[in-house]
Order: C-alpha cells, then sequence, then structure tokens
C-alpha cells in the first residue's frame, strides 16, 4: 500500500498526555450529540476479542506510555470498539488502515480507520454528492473547506460543531485562531474544522526544505552522462531527455523507459500532469484561469498561446519522439510510482516524486538518482508558510457519528507532537516513530538500524517488527494523506525537525557522489532552493487565509461542462496522432467550451485572481 508523496511527513513518536478520565476525551464525557440517531456511520464491532487484544497492548508502543504515565487509553477510555469511516479526498488507499499506524490508532482509540477515497474508488465529486444526500460522509472528514464547501456541509448538517468537545483539548486550543479563520467560512457561529498545513514559517519564505516543489527533476546520472547539456526553455527539455533515454537503455528490472510517465490521479478543472509545467514559470492554475502569482497576470487555459496549451504540446511532441509512457491513459500513482522505483522514468513531475522512490542510499553512492536542474527562464514555484494553515484541506467531524468526543480526541492528537510524527509518511522527510526508526542520543535524533533500511536504503520490503504491527513499513503509512503541520517546522518538546532530511546523521549520510556532483556543477555548497533563490529561479506563494469562493449555481453548471470537455480533450491532444489532429482537437476544445459560456466562467475566475493576488501583495508588504 504505497502513499501519494503531497504529503507533509512526520516521524517522532512522543508521550502525549491525555486528560485520564475514564470514558472521557479532551473534554470530559463523552457528548451525546448524536443520541436517538440510527448510527449509519460507525460499524460496531463490540466483541471480547476485540476489546481484549486492543486492551493488552505491545511493548514500545504508545499506549505502553500512556499506561506508566497513570493515564487512560484504549479500551480503558473508550470500551466500545469502533470501526470509524474516513471520507479522505487526497487518500489514495482504500479500505481498513493496516500496519504500525492502523495499531497505533487502535492502541489509543481503540478503533481502526477505514478510509473511503473518491482518489481509489472513482466517481470524485459524485462520491462526495451520493453520500451527501444520503445524509452521511463519514465520522471523520478531510477535505477542502473553501468554495462554499464547508458552508454547504454546515448547511446540511453534515458536519458536527467541536466547541462543546473542547474542553481539555490543548492542541486544538494552541490553534484556536486557525479553527476560527478556517470555521468562519461556514457562515454560522461554531468550531467546525481545522485546517492542514499551520507551519510557524513566515507566509513570504518558502515553506520547503531542499527543493521548489515545482522544479525540473532529472535523472542527474543520465544528465551528467549526457554532458550536462543546457535547457533552453520546456521545449529545451526534449531533445535533453530523449539522449537520456537512448543512454538508459532498460529499468532496474529490464522494461522500457521513458522521459515521462503519466496518470489521471489528480485531474480537476485541468488536465493536471499538463499544468505541472505551468508551474515551472510561476503560474498557478485557478479553475480557467492560469495565474502569474508574482506579477498577477492571468491568461484563459484553453488559449492557444497560454502555459497550460503549452505544457499539452511539449507532451505531445515527447510522445511523437517516444517518451512518454504508453500506458499513462489508464495508469494510476501507486503504479507511477512504482515505475520511479525501478528507475523506468526520467523526467520527476515535482522533485519529491522521483527522489522520493529513486534516490536510495545505495543509488545515491552510485551517483544514480533525481536532482532539479536549471533551465531557462525557470520560475519555479514553491510555496510560503501557512500560519494560521491551509483550508484547501482540513478535517471535520461527521454529524452522524457514534461517538463525537473521540473523534475530536482523535483530531487533538493528530496536532500533537505525537500525532503529527505519527501521522505522516517517508517521502518528504518523515522519521517515523521513536524507538522504531528513531531515537534521541545526547539530545540529537539518531536513525535506529530499521529506520536506515526504511530512510537511507529505502527498503520497500522493510518488515517492521510484531510488536508494532508488524508488515512492510510502507504498508503501515498512514492512509489520510494530512498533515498538521509544515514540513519545516520542529517539535517544540524536544526540538527535533518533524523533517528527518534536516537531521545532521541524516545530512552526513546521505552526502553522497550524487549530490557531491550537483554542487560541483553549479559551484555552490548551498540546498537546491537556496541555490535557485539566489539565481532568481523561484516564485514563492504567499501563504495567506486565501480561500477560494463558491461559484453560483448557473456558473458551476458551466464549469462543470468545461470541466469534462478540458480534461478529455487535454488527453486526447497528448495522444494524437499528427500535429494537425493535435491543432484539431484544440480548436474543438475552444469551440466546445467557448459555445458552453466558458468566457463567463473566467470572468469570475478573473476577480479571484485579483483578489488572491491583493493578499499576496499585502503579505509582501507591497
Amino acid at each position: 500500500m504505497k502513499r501519494k508523496m503531497a504529503t507533509k511527513v512526520a516521524g517522532v513518536l512522543l508521550t502525549m498526555a491525555m486528560m485520564a478520565q475514564t470514558l472521557a476525551g479532551c473534554g470530559g464525557a463523552p457528548k451525546d450529540a448524536a443520541e436517538g440517531k440510527e448510527d449509519t456511520s460507525s460499524q460496531v464491532q463490540e466483541t471480547e476479542n476485540k476489546t481484549e487484544d486492543t486492551a493488552s497492548d505491545a511493548s514500545g508502543t504508545a499506549s505502553d506510555a500512556a499506561s506508566a504515565a497513570g493515564e487512560a487509553s484504549g479500551a480503558e477510555k473508550y470500551p466500545e470498539f469502533l470501526t470509524i469511516e474516513v471520507f479522505g479526498i487526497q487518500s489514495n488507499y482504500q479500505g481498513l488502515q493496516s500496519g504500525w499506524f492502523g495499531k497505533l490508532v487502535k492502541d489509543k482509540f481503540n478503533m481502526e480507520l477505514n478510509i473511503i477515497a473518491p482518489n481509489v474508488a472513482g466517481g470524485g465529486d459524485t462520491l462526495y454528492q451520493t453520500r451527501s444526500a444520503n445524509g452521511n460522509l463519514g465520522d471523520l472528514i478531510l477535505a477542502n473547506m473553501d468554495s462554499n464547501r464547508l458552508k454547504d456541509l454546515v448547511q446540511a448538517e453534515l458536519v458536527l460543531d467541536m466547541t462543546d468537545y473542547m474542553d481539555g483539548c490543548e492542541n486544538l486550543k494552541k490553534y484556536l485562531p486557525s479553527m476560527e479563520m478556517a470555521s468562519a467560512l461556514a457562515e454560522k457561529e461554531g468550531l467546525w474544522g481545522i485546517p492542514s498545513g499551520i507551519s510557524a514559517v513566515s507566509a513570504t519564505d518558502p515553506g520547503e526544505i531542499s527543493e521548489p516543489t515545482c522544479a525540473a527533476s532529472l535523472r542527474w546520472d543520465l544528465y551528467k552522462e549526457a554532458g550536462y547539456p543546457d535547457i533552453e526553455g520546456l521545449e529545451g527539455l526534449l531533445p535533453v531527455l530523449k539522449q537520456m533515454q537512448e543512454l538508459a537503455g532498460t529499468s532496474d528490472s529490464g522494461k522500457e523507459v521513458y522521459g515521462f510517465s503519466l496518470f489521471k490521479d489528480w485531474d480537476g478543472d485541468v488536465m493536471q500532469n499538463g499544468a505541472s509545467f505551468s508551474a515551472m514559470f510561476g503560474y498557478d492554475t485557478m479553475g480557467s484561469a492560469l495565474f502569474n502569482i508574482v506579477t498577477g497576470e492571468t491568461q484563459r487555459v484553453i488559449d492557444s498561446d497560454s502555459m497550460y496549451v503549452a505544457g499539452l504540446k511539449l507532451l505531445f511532441k515527447a510522445n511523437q519522439m517516444g517518451l512518454v509512457d504508453p500506458e499513462s491513459t489508464t495508469q494510476n500513482f501507486d503504479t507511477v510510482a512504482s515505475k520511479y522505483t525501478d528507475g523506468a522514468v526520467l523526467y520527476s513531475l515535482w522533485p519529491w516524486l522521483g527522489a522520493g522512490y529513486y534516490n536510495s542510499q545505495g543509488n545515491m553512492e552510485a551517483g544514480k538518482g533525481f536532482m532539479s536542474v536549471a533551465m531557462d527562464g525557470a520560475k519555479y514555484l514553491c510555496y510560503g508558510g501557512t500560519p494560521l494553515g491551509n483550508v484547501k484541506y482540513g478535517i471535520m467531524v461527521g454529524s452522524q457519528t457514534k461517538d463525537p468526543q473521540r473523534m475530536v480526541d482523535f483530531i487533538d492528537w493528530l496536532y500533537s507532537p505525537e500525532g503529527i510524527t505519527a501521522s505522516g509518511t517517508d517521502t518528504n522527510g518523515g522519521c517515523g516513530l521513536e524507538g522504531l526508526t528513531w531515537e534521541l542520543k545526547d539530545g540529537k535524533p539518531t536513525f535506529t538500524e530499521f529506520g536506515r533500511k526504511v530512510f537511507i536504503d529505502k527498503d520497500a520490503e522493510a518488515q517492521v517488527p510484531e510488536e508494532w504491527g508488524g508488515g512492510t513499513y510502507n504498508d503501515g503509512l498512514s492512509a489520510l494523506n494530512y498533515s498538521a503541520a509544515g514540513t519545516k517546522d520542529v517539535n517544540e518538546e524536544n526540538g527535533v525537525p518533524y523533517n528527518c532530511t534536516v537531521w545532521d546523521e541524516y545530512r552526513e549520510i546521505t552526502s553522497t557522489t550524487l549530490s557531491k556532483d550537483w554542487a560541483e556543477h553549479f559551484g555552490t555548497d548551498k540546498l537546491p532552493i537556496d541555490y535557485f533563490t539566489e539565481q532568481d529561479m523561484i516564485s514563492v506563494v504567499p501563504g495567506t487565509s486565501w480561500a477560494n469562493p463558491d461559484y453560483s449555481t448557473d456558473i458551476t453548471v458551466i464549469k462543470e461542462q468545461c470541466r469534462q470537455t478540458i480534461v478529455d480533450y487535454s488527453w486526447r491532444m497528448v495522444f494524437a496522432d499528427s500535429e494537425e489532429e493535435f491543432d484539431a482537437l484544440l480548436k474543438e476544445m475552444q469551440d466546445i467550451t467557448n459555445g458552453l459560456g466558458f468566457e463567463e466562467v473566467y470572468k469570475v475566475d478573473q476577480e479571484n485572481c485579483a483578489a488572491r493576488f491583493a493578499m499576496f501583495e499585502e503579505a509582501r508588504g507591497n
């Protein structure tokens, strides 16, 4: 069970003090808000076997630490075992949470998480609408809160006001301004949710650790073998990648190697993979518009000279050159990730993707791996810190849940140092559980032998000891795909960064042939993000409290019709047989969307871009 790498990562398991009251959550005795309602969201499994199994915690787990401190946890605190439905719009796994994270949740809360993931189940917004119409999205809801989403959920009585469950929730109280900011979107008094990614990093400073989120990233060893050729703008990628493909031969398992391997999982208003190239020149996508975050300029995505169409044309030409994986139209993210691990892809759509799955210690010592490259005219998009959090993804409690207090307790835990570290993944620096993957020595974090297998060797088959939950480490990663804190944030209890890639030990171990060659080529001792900043090659998206407003009903209908047309035609254009067919499909897309009323949608998106840009300028002090 592999996870999406866009997740903010964590990795320290620390003892969190929870209020020791039997049957109490962080707010005292459980409230009976759902009393009198039929339980349609929680599958109650109150068997003696499960309760006994939960009560008998294995050594080395968080519940042991809680018991040692005299605190109630697990079945002692929550006698009724529950299967909790979690509706997560960014989750990339569907089903019961397994492995070490599943065991940790069970030990602490006597429950298991059943993930409902539109990304996997298909249906996207249709699944959301269907479940909403049935009056129950889930016990926990992980979704965007902007675009009137939270307002609609509150009006439909699908989410719970957490106000009465906050007593003693010290973690959530610490972030009360963030909860109030997000909850204001409901336009009804109450505490309805909390945003993700709450960070101590300034809104105008890059929030990434080492590389811009949207830099051009290539297999550096093959780029070096090709002679470090200059990349002259976007289309300059193609001859370089073709040369690298010829040098690569086959993948580690003997399969064909391609420059690009695509997937449809994240398509929204546009073909997401195609739009990724716009971000390398400082553009963010806002509905039907491309928005330059530095100048405020907007472009219609469907226009022939837009950066979006330029990205589609790049992929079309790449396909004509044999550089695009022919399975791109049918595969999902997990399949693509496995191809990166196998060395079957040469270009990473985001630096974290290739590096996260291919840059093992062994590969890097051999000089093999992904690194960001310079590109003429680049303004690589990166993201500033979000002091109040990101309302584009937040967590809420479903109104029909069997045990509201337990849900609020769980969210409070997710925002604790322990929860932040435990619910992360390994794909952008998470360090896993203390005692399992790392430990403190002389006040500094250091990897255990098992931790080195996971984070340094990137051993996908590393087996977790049974007392920690068993299975592979990757299979036990949190399926929530949710990050309460920012990538650069630090555990306030012990001063340890949540992201292990900034640890001294990690830097020492991973100072390899690969990183040294990159530094020597560019003549710098800086990390890529700092080097590109120095070279004026990045654009920082300020981390403001911007929330996308909703569209009117009429515009929503037009927008959805245009969206479907744009996404469908974009994929067809990439795999067109000839340039003539590409141009014909582009014109058809333009004619259809213009006929549907695209300009009406674009005008609304332009206004939103202008309002967002004003917030950027305020954050910049302009």
